[in-house]
This record gives C-alpha cells, structure tokens and sequence, in this order.
C-alpha cells in the first residue's frame, strides 16, 4: 500500500516574483531619474557660474541647486525580517 500526499498547488510564488519584478523596474526608474535630475542640476550651475549669467544670477537672486542625494544606507535594500517556522 503505498500513502501519497497531496498538497496544495501554492501560487504565491509567482505573485511574489512578479512583485519582485515590478519592485525592481520601479527602482531602475528611479535611479535613472535621480540621474536625469542631477545632470539638469549640473548644466543650471555651470550656466549660472558663467559669464554674462552670473552678474544676472547675482542680481535676480538665482542661487546654486543642490544635487539630489539620498540618505546614508538607502542605496542598501532592506533585509528580510520573516521568520518561516
């Protein structure tokens, strides 16, 4: 007599790598925008440092922008907490 056990054909998985998936395209994103910003940012202060822009920026009040940076550790993913018993 042989026992066979049937279990249940589990589909979280597949939702789970699909997040994933989506999780990392949405981080891509974001990188490529930050990057995106922080080129726009360079080319504004290298004009405003420029002459004739400076005597303008000086007198209109135009100040330098600041490079978007992240927090210390953000650019580290988060670890996993879940603990399977």
């Amino acid at each position: 007599m042989v026992v066979v056990e049937k279990y249940p054909d589990l589909k979280s998985n597949e939702n789970f790598l699909s997040l994933q998936s989506q999780l990392e395209g949405t981080e891509n994103e974001f990188s490529v925008e930050r990057m995106k910003f922080n080129e726009a940012v360079q080319a504004y202060n290298t004009k405003r440092r420029s002459f004739p822009m400076i005597i303008f920026a000086g007198i209109f009040g135009f100040k330098e922008k600041q490079y978007f940076k992240g927090k210390e550790g953000t650019d580290q993913p988060p670890g996993c907490k879940i603990q399977l018993r």
